[in-house]
């Protein structure tokens, strides 16, 4: 996913609390959410990363030879430019684009039904 295209603000945004338990009713249960869609980002854009880096990696032990990578530092100058995880997993989450299930609730609902 290219999350430089996503709408999530780059800089830390106040929100309305309200606006985040509209779906679960509990601001706990809301932030748990985003919380666990955000390491899931992290994951997948450090992977991405590491993947793009190795590409450029010179597997030299010679210390004589340092030198800079060019594309290696744009490639770290557009990740570091990316909105954070928590940023981004708080946009979905605001634009119903996370799926969540809580199976507590389910098993209470199927045990509702039965009597």
């Amino acid at each position: 996913m290219d999350y430089k295209k996503s709408k999530a603000p780059v800089n830390t945004v106040t929100r309305n609390i309200m606006d985040l338990c509209e779906e679960t009713g509990n601001i706990y249960e809301s932030v748990a959410i985003i919380s666990k869609r955000a390491n899931q980002i992290s994951v997948q854009i450090k992977e991405d990363l590491s993947k793009k880096l190795a590409e450029f990696a010179s597997y030299n032990d010679s210390l004589e030879e340092v030198f800079e990578n060019r594309e290696q530092i744009e490639i770290s100058r557009y990740y570091e430019k990316l909105p954070k995880p928590t940023l981004l997993a708080t946009q979905e989450f605001v634009e119903d684009k996370v799926y969540w299930r809580d199976p507590a609730r389910e098993q209470q609902a199927a045990n509702d039904d039965r009597l």
